[in-house]
């Protein structure tokens, strides 16, 4: 990760040879695993491959920490008679890995399963065997602190939708020309993150990005320069957000030190999943929290006091068997709730209701009360948000 620079220069530090040290870095773990292997075959012992488990079980959770962290537990994975093919798919992953680098190239977890249809006996039959190989090596590579798509292997959906104070700057990948991306300029569009997040730099002026988490929100707030007034950058979510969505917002709130409010509905969904994922991870990723989630993200609203400060009250929905099991798993399983008392308290209250609220409940008080009048009081007690 790139060091800080202070607010005032407005620009990330992240540059090509950065890139080429994150990829020597790369592909300096590859060999490493690699050579381990060949090391303990030439010593006539059954070699093995070894990776975090994957479970909530194996995940630690505090405050001063951040995020949910993969635990010690780990499984092995030795060459034997049955498991030879999949021992001999995941060296040929780690192999096309290399190559990608090399080459300058990425793969999505499609491309992957079809470059596997020329490896003769190691090719897979199905997809989902290739995506749990891939799952596989990103848990082993994730202890060396690489993740996948430092690897090359990028997610298929998009990250999201920016506007606001920022330029992004990327990389023609045949030529290597710099190419200035000001989303400032795209009228009543957007400038969409890309899949692969690690060469961009970034230059703003801005105070705090906001993450939102429906794209209809985020456009009213887009189409009457929202970001302008407040001097922020949007960043449409589109419900949980994606794996480049939030790197692309860990990126730019670690290298522009700035920080990240979220705006979601007021529901166990919004809080318990779509917050809770922005901000400390998942359960079943926790070996790559690492690199996705963010910490110093705070919770704009809604909350369940806002249904009642704001008189919302009639522009709510009651909430469903779904939402109320959500809650009630949110208050005894996760960890995020029962280190957070205030949330456990904010998720508590909101059972009492019986109610939940979308972002566009606002609308009752007229279209643009969230602009004219919600997010300027509401930003003016940043303190009181919640953690």
């Amino acid at each position: 990760m790139a060091k800080k620079t202070p607010k005032s220069e407005g620009t990330s530090r992240v540059r090509g040879e950065d890139q080429a040290r994150k990829d020597k870095v790369t592909n300096k773990a590859i060999d490493d695993v690699a050579e381990n292997i060949y090391k303990t075959i030439l010593k006539e012992v059954k070699p093995d491959l070894a990776m975090p488990v994957r479970s909530l079980a194996n995940v630690n959770y505090n405050q001063k920490t951040g995020f949910f962290k993969i635990g010690r537990g780990m499984k092995t994975r030795t060459l034997t008679v049955n498991t030879v093919k999949t021992f001999a798919q995941t060296l040929r992953m780690m192999a096309l890995s290399k190559e990608l680098i090399q080459t300058n190239d990425f793969a999505t977890k499609r491309d992957a399963y079809y470059q596997s249809k020329n490896w003769q006996e190691a090719k897979f039959d199905e997809q989902p065997e290739s995506d749990t190989v891939m799952d596989d090596i990103e848990a082993m590579f994730s202890i060396h602190g690489v993740s996948r798509e430092e690897m090359r292997f990028v997610p298929q959906e998009h990250g999201g939708a920016v506007a606001g104070e920022l330029v992004v700057v990327d990389r023609d990948m045949e030529t290597g020309r710099r190419i200035e991306i000001d989303c400032t300029n795209f009228g009543s569009g957007a400038y969409s993150v890309p899949s692969w997040v690690e060469h961009l730099e970034f230059r703003s002026k801005a105070k705090f990005i906001m993450a939102i988490e429906t794209h209809g929100m985020f456009q009213r707030l887009q189409s009457h320069n929202y970001w302008r007034k407040a001097g922020c950058i949007l960043v449409s979510l589109g419900g949980v957000p994606s794996r480049a969505c939030r790197r692309f917002i860990r990126r730019l709130s670690d290298e522009l030190n700035l920080p990240v409010y979220a705006f979601t509905d007021c529901d166990p969904y919004g809080i318990s999943n779509i917050y809770r994922t922005l901000k400390v991870g998942s359960g079943n990723a926790a070996h790559i929290n690492q690199f996705f989630c963010v910490p110093n993200a705070r919770y704009l609203g809604l909350t369940p006091q806002d249904i009642i400060d704001w008189d919302l009250k009639d522009a709510t929905h009651v909430l469903g068997e779904v939402d109320i099991k959500r809650a009630k798993d949110a208050l005894k399983n996760d960890p995020f709730f029962t280190e957070h008392k205030t949330w456990a308290k904010a998720m508590e209250q909101l059972m009492k209701m019986g109610v939940r609220a979308e972002q566009q409940a606002l609308s009752k008080h007229g279209l643009n009360f969230v602009i004219e009048k919600y997010l300027p009081e509401k930003l003016k007690n940043v303190s009181k948000f919640l953690p």
